[in-house]
Protein backbone atom coordinates (compact mmCIF):
# COMPACT_ATOMS: atom_id res chain seq x y z
CA UNK A 1 0.00 0.00 0.00
CA UNK A 2 1.43 3.37 -1.04
CA UNK A 3 1.22 6.28 1.41
CA UNK A 4 0.99 9.74 -0.10
CA UNK A 5 2.56 12.34 2.14
CA UNK A 6 1.06 15.82 2.20
CA UNK A 7 3.43 18.76 2.14
CA UNK A 8 3.18 20.45 5.58
CA UNK A 9 2.89 23.95 4.14
CA UNK A 10 0.20 22.90 1.67
CA UNK A 11 -1.65 21.27 4.55
CA UNK A 12 -1.57 24.54 6.52
CA UNK A 13 -3.00 26.41 3.53
CA UNK A 14 -5.78 23.85 3.19
CA UNK A 15 -6.65 24.07 6.88
CA UNK A 16 -6.80 27.87 6.68
CA UNK A 17 -9.11 27.76 3.68
CA UNK A 18 -11.33 25.27 5.48
CA UNK A 19 -11.50 27.56 8.52
CA UNK A 20 -12.56 30.47 6.32
CA UNK A 21 -15.21 28.34 4.62
CA UNK A 22 -16.54 27.02 7.93
CA UNK A 23 -16.88 30.54 9.32
CA UNK A 24 -18.60 31.88 6.22
CA UNK A 25 -21.02 28.96 6.20
CA UNK A 26 -22.34 30.36 9.47
CA UNK A 27 -22.70 33.92 8.20
CA UNK A 28 -21.72 36.02 5.20
CA UNK A 29 -21.76 39.18 7.33
CA UNK A 30 -17.99 39.29 7.62
CA UNK A 31 -15.08 41.67 7.81
CA UNK A 32 -11.29 41.46 7.85
CA UNK A 33 -9.19 43.75 10.02
CA UNK A 34 -6.13 44.66 8.01
CA UNK A 35 -3.01 46.53 9.10
CA UNK A 36 -1.54 45.63 5.68
CA UNK A 37 1.19 43.54 7.27
CA UNK A 38 2.10 40.21 5.67
CA UNK A 39 -0.24 37.94 7.64
CA UNK A 40 -3.18 40.29 7.14
CA UNK A 41 -2.58 40.29 3.39
CA UNK A 42 -2.56 36.47 3.44
CA UNK A 43 -5.84 36.31 5.36
CA UNK A 44 -7.35 38.92 3.08
CA UNK A 45 -6.40 36.81 0.06
CA UNK A 46 -8.03 33.71 1.58
CA UNK A 47 -11.26 35.48 2.48
CA UNK A 48 -11.51 37.31 -0.85
CA UNK A 49 -11.33 33.97 -2.66
CA UNK A 50 -14.89 33.52 -1.34
CA UNK A 51 -16.09 37.10 -0.81
CA UNK A 52 -14.22 39.47 -3.17
CA UNK A 53 -15.93 42.56 -1.74
CA UNK A 54 -15.51 41.67 1.94
CA UNK A 55 -15.27 44.70 4.22
CA UNK A 56 -11.61 45.52 4.95
CA UNK A 57 -11.29 47.48 8.20
CA UNK A 58 -8.16 49.61 8.55
CA UNK A 59 -7.60 51.36 11.89
CA UNK A 60 -6.82 54.89 10.76
CA UNK A 61 -5.11 56.16 13.89
CA UNK A 62 -3.51 59.10 12.11
CA UNK A 63 -0.09 57.96 13.31
CA UNK A 64 0.90 55.41 10.67
CA UNK A 65 4.13 55.39 8.67
CA UNK A 66 3.87 57.15 5.32
CA UNK A 67 4.96 53.85 3.75
CA UNK A 68 1.90 52.14 5.26
CA UNK A 69 -0.50 54.72 3.85
CA UNK A 70 1.14 54.50 0.43
CA UNK A 71 1.05 50.68 0.45
CA UNK A 72 -2.56 50.64 1.70
CA UNK A 73 -3.62 52.84 -1.20
CA UNK A 74 -1.64 50.80 -3.73
CA UNK A 75 -3.14 47.51 -2.57
CA UNK A 76 -6.65 49.01 -2.48
CA UNK A 77 -6.29 50.02 -6.13
CA UNK A 78 -4.57 46.79 -7.17
CA UNK A 79 -7.21 44.49 -5.69
CA UNK A 80 -10.24 46.79 -5.74
CA UNK A 81 -10.63 46.41 -1.99
CA UNK A 82 -13.76 47.41 -0.13
CA UNK A 83 -11.66 49.48 2.26
CA UNK A 84 -13.24 51.03 5.34
CA UNK A 85 -11.02 53.45 7.26
CA UNK A 86 -12.04 53.20 10.91
CA UNK A 87 -11.39 56.63 12.43
CA UNK A 88 -11.45 57.83 16.06
CA UNK A 89 -13.90 60.54 17.17
CA UNK A 90 -11.07 63.09 17.41
CA UNK A 91 -8.34 63.91 14.92
CA UNK A 92 -4.72 63.59 15.99
CA UNK A 93 -4.51 67.37 16.32
CA UNK A 94 -7.65 67.59 18.46
CA UNK A 95 -6.48 64.82 20.77
CA UNK A 96 -2.98 66.27 21.16
CA UNK A 97 -4.33 69.72 21.98
CA UNK A 98 -6.63 68.24 24.61
CA UNK A 99 -4.45 65.48 26.07
CA UNK A 100 -0.91 65.98 24.81
CA UNK A 101 1.20 63.20 23.34
CA UNK A 102 -0.64 60.26 24.87
CA UNK A 103 1.49 57.75 22.98
CA UNK A 104 4.36 58.93 25.18
CA UNK A 105 2.61 59.52 28.50
CA UNK A 106 -0.23 56.98 28.44
CA UNK A 107 0.14 54.57 25.51
CA UNK A 108 -2.67 52.32 26.79
CA UNK A 109 -5.09 55.25 26.74
CA UNK A 110 -3.91 56.33 23.31
CA UNK A 111 -4.54 52.83 21.94
CA UNK A 112 -7.94 52.76 23.63
CA UNK A 113 -9.01 56.04 22.02
CA UNK A 114 -7.53 55.52 18.56
CA UNK A 115 -7.75 51.75 18.09
CA UNK A 116 -9.76 49.71 20.57
CA UNK A 117 -12.87 51.85 20.93
CA UNK A 118 -13.27 52.70 17.23
CA UNK A 119 -12.76 49.08 16.17
CA UNK A 120 -15.26 47.64 18.65
CA UNK A 121 -17.80 50.18 17.44
CA UNK A 122 -17.16 49.17 13.82
CA UNK A 123 -17.33 45.44 14.57
CA UNK A 124 -20.89 45.79 15.87
CA UNK A 125 -22.12 45.63 12.28
CA UNK A 126 -20.71 42.15 11.57
CA UNK A 127 -21.12 38.56 12.72
CA UNK A 128 -17.74 37.17 11.61
CA UNK A 129 -14.38 38.87 12.12
CA UNK A 130 -11.23 37.57 10.39
CA UNK A 131 -7.79 38.45 11.79
CA UNK A 132 -4.19 37.72 10.87
CA UNK A 133 -3.19 36.82 14.43
CA UNK A 134 -0.64 34.03 14.88
CA UNK A 135 0.66 32.20 17.95
CA UNK A 136 4.33 32.80 17.14
CA UNK A 137 3.92 36.57 17.03
CA UNK A 138 4.14 37.06 20.78
CA UNK A 139 3.97 35.25 24.14
CA UNK A 140 0.61 37.00 24.62
CA UNK A 141 -0.75 35.05 21.64
CA UNK A 142 0.67 31.61 22.45
CA UNK A 143 -2.76 30.12 23.22
CA UNK A 144 -4.57 31.71 20.29
CA UNK A 145 -7.43 29.61 18.89
CA UNK A 146 -8.60 29.58 15.28
CA UNK A 147 -12.20 30.18 16.40
CA UNK A 148 -13.23 32.36 19.33
CA UNK A 149 -16.56 33.74 20.46
CA UNK A 150 -15.52 37.34 21.02
CA UNK A 151 -17.61 39.53 23.36
CA UNK A 152 -18.05 43.18 22.43
CA UNK A 153 -18.63 45.89 25.07
CA UNK A 154 -22.34 45.82 24.15
CA UNK A 155 -22.55 42.23 25.37
CA UNK A 156 -23.08 40.86 21.86
CA UNK A 157 -20.67 38.25 20.56
CA UNK A 158 -19.22 37.69 17.13
CA UNK A 159 -17.15 34.86 15.71
CA UNK A 160 -13.48 35.87 15.67
CA UNK A 161 -11.50 33.74 13.22
CA UNK A 162 -7.70 33.56 13.01
CA UNK A 163 -7.07 31.16 10.09
CA UNK A 164 -3.28 31.53 10.35
CA UNK A 165 -3.09 30.82 14.08
CA UNK A 166 -0.58 27.99 13.66
CA UNK A 167 1.41 29.45 10.77
CA UNK A 168 5.11 30.26 11.03
CA UNK A 169 6.75 33.36 9.55
CA UNK A 170 8.13 31.18 6.75
CA UNK A 171 4.67 29.89 5.87
CA UNK A 172 3.27 33.43 5.67
CA UNK A 173 6.06 34.64 3.43
CA UNK A 174 5.92 31.51 1.25
CA UNK A 175 2.16 31.99 0.79
CA UNK A 176 2.71 35.61 -0.22
CA UNK A 177 5.39 34.65 -2.72
CA UNK A 178 3.36 31.79 -4.22
CA UNK A 179 0.32 34.06 -4.65
CA UNK A 180 2.26 37.08 -5.95
CA UNK A 181 1.27 39.29 -3.02
CA UNK A 182 3.64 42.26 -2.75
CA UNK A 183 4.59 43.04 0.84
CA UNK A 184 5.03 46.24 2.82
CA UNK A 185 8.47 47.74 2.01
CA UNK A 186 9.18 48.41 5.71
CA UNK A 187 10.07 44.73 6.13
CA UNK A 188 13.12 45.35 3.96
CA UNK A 189 14.27 47.96 6.49
CA UNK A 190 14.23 45.32 9.25
CA UNK A 191 10.83 45.91 10.88
CA UNK A 192 9.10 42.73 12.01
CA UNK A 193 5.88 44.15 13.50
CA UNK A 194 4.53 47.48 12.33
CA UNK A 195 2.10 49.72 14.17
CA UNK A 196 1.87 53.47 14.65
CA UNK A 197 5.11 55.21 13.71
CA UNK A 198 5.79 56.91 17.09
CA UNK A 199 5.39 53.55 18.86
CA UNK A 200 7.31 51.28 16.45
CA UNK A 201 11.03 50.61 16.24
CA UNK A 202 13.18 47.82 14.91
CA UNK A 203 12.84 44.73 17.15
CA UNK A 204 14.62 45.03 20.50
CA UNK A 205 14.68 41.23 20.86
CA UNK A 206 15.30 39.16 17.72
CA UNK A 207 13.34 36.32 19.30
CA UNK A 208 10.19 38.43 19.73
CA UNK A 209 8.81 40.01 16.57
CA UNK A 210 6.66 42.47 18.56
CA UNK A 211 9.47 43.67 20.84
CA UNK A 212 9.81 46.83 18.78
CA UNK A 213 6.30 47.95 19.67
CA UNK A 214 5.75 50.60 22.36
CA UNK A 215 9.49 50.64 23.18
CA UNK A 216 9.06 47.27 24.87
CA UNK A 217 6.62 48.71 27.45
CA UNK A 218 3.84 46.40 26.29
CA UNK A 219 3.05 43.92 23.51
CA UNK A 220 -0.66 44.49 22.80
CA UNK A 221 -2.81 47.53 22.07
CA UNK A 222 -5.70 46.02 24.04
CA UNK A 223 -7.93 44.73 21.26
CA UNK A 224 -6.96 41.10 21.70
CA UNK A 225 -6.58 40.98 25.49
CA UNK A 226 -9.60 39.51 27.27
CA UNK A 227 -9.19 41.72 30.32
CA UNK A 228 -9.28 44.86 28.20
CA UNK A 229 -12.67 44.18 26.57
Amino acid sequence: MTTIETDPITSKYTEAREAVAQALNQSASACVTCSFQAEDMAVLHLVRERIPDVSVLFLETGYHFSEVYRYRDEMTRKYGLNLINVVPPETVEQQEVRLGLLYQSQPDQCCKLRKVGPLFHALAGYQVWFTGLRRVQSPTRANLQVFDQFPLPSGNKLLKVSPLATWSDKEVWTFAREHDIPLLPLYEAGYTSIGCEPCTTLPLDTGNARSGRWAGRKLECGIHIAGER
